[in-house]
C-alpha cells in the first residue's frame, strides 16, 4: 500500500532512505529487525517538495531568507514566522492529501481504532548529513487526532523546516536551506506508564559494556527536553544486572491532555514521586532490546523507548526511535579506566524536536 507520497515502516527498503530521513529510516530498520514498533507510515519528501510548484511563494520565501541577519535572533524569529505562515497557508497538493488521508485511515484500520492517536514528527534529510546534527532542529506533535488534523499537523512539519534555530544551524553548517527536504513521520501513539531514552555505551566513559537508561512517569519527550530529572541506571550487558541506580523525585509528567488531543503537564502523586519510574524487568527488558538494536546497527546507538500501559507485562516494552549515538562515537578510544570527564546530564542531545500541546508550544526560540 506504500506509493510516492507514503511509505509504510514495514516496506522501508535502504534505497528509501533520502526520500523518508533518519527518523523514518530508522523505524522501518528497526522493524526489520523484529523488534516492537508502533505502526506508522512516512510522508515522502515527495510530498513535501510539492512546495515548490507554487513559485509565487517560493520567490517570497527566498526573498525573506535573503534580508535575515543572522546576528539578530529577534530578527530571525520574525522571518521564521513568516515564511511559516506561508507554508502553512499554502494549499497542499490534492495526490498528497488523498495519499496522507487513506494512509491515516488505513493506520486506524490496523489499530482497530477510530481516529487513532498519533504522533507527527519531523524527519528532515538534513538530519542524516555526516558532517551536522540537524536532529532536534524541527517539530513534533503529539496525540493527533483525524484526518483533517494529521494533514494539517504534517504542513506545520514541512514549515518547521524554517524555525530560527534551524536556519541558523544551517547558516552556520553552510548547508543551503534549498537543499535539504522533509519527511514526516506518523505514528500510533504509545501511551506509556513511563518512558525515557537508552545509550548503549556509558556516556560518561565511553564504556560500551554497559547500557545507561534515563527514565521518569509518562512520556519521554519530558526526559529528552530537561523538563524533569529522571532517574539513571546502569545495566551489564553482557551479565544483565544493574550495576547502579539513581532514583530521582520526579513531580510532574507529561501524558495525554484531558480531552484526548494533544497533551498536557500533571503534577505526579506523592506516592510515584520517589519511586523507580520502572522496574527491573522492564529495565532488563530494555537493555535487551537495546543491545539487539546496537546489534543490528552494528554501532552504538541513542535510543527511545515507553512501556505501554495498555500491554501486558513482559510484552509492554517498545522501541521509539534509534540514531548513532554521537558523542564517544567521534573520539578516539581511550582505556576505560581513565578519569572520566562526568557529564551525565550530556546524555540527551537533541533527540527530539520541540513538543506541541494543544493551545500551547515550547517550538524553539517561540516561532508560531
Amino acid at each position: 500500500m506504500s506509493n510516492r507520497f507514503v511509505i509504510w515502516f514495514e516496506d522501508y527498503m535502504p534505497e528509501h532512505r533520502p526520500r523518508v530521513g533518519g527518523k523514518n529510516a530508522g523505524l522501518g530498520e528497526m522493524i526489520k529487525a523484529d523488534l516492537p514498533v508502533p505502526p506508522g507510515f512516512a510522508v515522502t519528501t515527495d510530498g513535501f517538495e510539492t512546495i515548490r510548484n507554487h513559485p509565487e511563494a517560493i520567490e517570497a520565501i527566498r526573498a525573506l531568507l535573503a534580508k535575515v541577519d543572522f546576528d539578530d535572533p529577534s530578527g530571525i524569529r520574525g522571518i521564521s514566522k513568516d515564511i511559516r505562515t506561508r507554508i502553512e497557508a499554502l494549499p497542499m497538493d490534492a495526490e498528497v492529501e488523498e495519499a496522507i488521508r487513506s494512509a491515516y485511515a488505513e493506520l486506524c484500520r490496523r489499530c482497530n481504532q477510530e481516529d487513532v492517536p498519533v504522533a507527527v514528527r519531523s524527519s528532515a534529510t538534513a538530519e542524516d548529513l555526516p558532517d551536522a546534527s540537524f536532529a532536534g532542529q524541527q517539530d513534533t506533535f503529539l496525540w493527533v487526532r483525524g484526518g483533517a488534523s494529521v494533514v494539517e499537523h504534517v504542513q506545520r512539519c514541512w514549515s518547521s523546516l524554517f524555525t530560527g534555530r534551524a536556519m541558523s544551524y544551517r547558516h552556520a553548517m553552510d548547508h543551503d536551506h534549498e537543499v535539504v527536504s522533509m519527511s514526516v513521520v506518523v505514528q500510533q501513539m504509545v501511551d506509556p506508564k513511563s518512558a525515557g531514552v537508552a545509550f548503549t555505551l556509558d556516556p560518561a566513559t565511553g564504556d560500551r559494556s554497559q547500557v545507561a537508561i534515563e527514565s521518569s512517569w509518562g512520556l519521554g519527550e519530558a526526559v529528552v527536553s530537561g523538563e524533569v530529572t529522571p532517574d539513571n541506571f546502569l545495566v551489564d550487558k553482557v551479565i544483565l544486572e544493574i550495576h547502579s541506580r539513581t532514583i530521582s523525585p520526579k513531580h510532574t509528567e507529561l501524558v495525554m491532555a484531558s480531552d484526548g488531543s494533544g497533551v498536557q503537564w500533571r503534577e505526579v502523586g506523592e506516592d510515584r514521586q520517589g519511586s523507580p519510574s520502572v522496574t527491573d524487568p522492564e529495565l532488563l527488558e530494555i537493555t535487551r532490546m537495546a543491545k539487539a538494536v546496537e546489534r543490528y546497527f552494528g554501532a552504538p546507538q541513542d535510543i527511545e523507548w515507553a512501556v505501554d500501559r495498555h500491554l501486558p507485562e513482559g510484552r509492554n516494552v517498545v522501541m521509539l526511535q534509534s540514531r548513532p549515538e554521537t558523542v564517544w562515537s567521534r573520539r578516539a578510544p581511550r582505556q576505560v579506566s581513565q578519569p572520566a570527564s562526568g557529564f551525565m546530564d550530556s546524555i540527551v542531545t537533541t533527540l527530539l524536536s520541540p513538543i506541541h500541546t494543544r493551545g500551547a508550544t515550547t517550538a524553539d526560540d517561540g516561532e508560531e
